[in-house]
């Protein structure tokens, strides 16, 4: 299937409100087919207010078809630009095509080559899905909360303590959802509604267990908390999630050379 990307940087900066409104009304029809309730959030606002600062990437068939999409908000933290990573919405007949990975690398990358050039920046994200954490926990850099980091930075809970004074409505966190500053976690931040997940949904897990039980340890699915990943992004990150793409397709081939020879570790 050919997919055609397309990406939308501040669309509500440089199109006619005409186009805005068609590309969120294209956007909201896919997002009916993902979530049991639409969220009056992101780029589902009725009002187009958050649209001149999101980064939206859509993915089309090649007859103009919508299958996906992820949208990311920028965020303004102490003169900082940050990239929260936000919705994505895959059509369910395009499952299995790997449009989540594809869709968020774009954004990614059009985040560093329009903002973040020559450095590398900081990335936010809210999430209560194992796979969602999982992904940043394994792709980028200095993540806390996350199996590989003790503690957060200075600079990390500076961040944290912002987004959460400052972004709860963008975010679509509860107001009255408690802030947990040591370990990064939003309490009954998605209680009773459409993003609160079932801790036995295996659908929603990461494929490696480790991080499966890490972030289960954190959260209390039943109060619908949610956490916090603050991490670093930049061009030298793609080198290694492609690297772990590579051991990753090595530890599935039965025809590879010897993991010795190649000086990999398989477990």
């Amino acid at each position: 299937m050919k997919i055609i990307y397309k990406i939308y940087d501040c669309p509500a900066k440089w199109l006619p409100e005409s186009k805005v409104r068609k590309l969120q009304n294209e956007i909201t029809e896919l997002a009916t087919q993902c979530l049991d309730e639409l969220p009056n959030y992101q780029c589902l606002r009725n009002d187009l207010r958050d649209m001149d600062r999101l980064i939206i990437c859509t993915a089309k068939t090649a007859d103009g078809k919508l299958i996906g999409f992820t949208s990311s908000y920028l965020l303004e933290v102490y003169g900082e630009t940050v990239l929260h990573l936000g919705l994505t919405c895959v059509s369910p007949e395009a499952r299995g095509l790997r449009l989540t990975h594809k869709l968020s690398s774009k954004v990614i990358q059009k985040f560093l080559w329009t903002y973040s050039l020559t450095k590398s920046s900081w990335v936010s994200n809210v999430a209560c899905v194992l796979s969602s954490l999982g992904n940043v926990a394994s792709y980028f850099d200095q993540v806390y909360p996350s199996p590989f980091a003790y503690s957060p930075s200075p600079k990390q809970v500076e961040i944290a303590l912002y987004i959460s004074q400052t972004y709860r409505e963008e975010l679509y966190i509860r107001p009255q959802a408690q802030f947990d500053s040591k370990n990064f976690l939003f309490k009954e931040s998605v209680l009773g509604n459409m993003f609160q997940k079932e801790l036995g949904d295996a659908r929603f897990h990461h494929r490696n267990p480790m991080l499966n039980q890490f972030y289960r340890s954190l959260i209390d699915f039943e109060s619908g908390d949610e956490v916090l990943q603050i991490a670093k992004v930049s061009w030298m990150t793609f080198p290694k999630y492609v690297f772990k793409k590579m051991i990753r397709k090595f530890k599935k081939s039965k025809t590879f050379a010897s993991p010795d020879l190649l000086g990999i570790p398989i477990e």
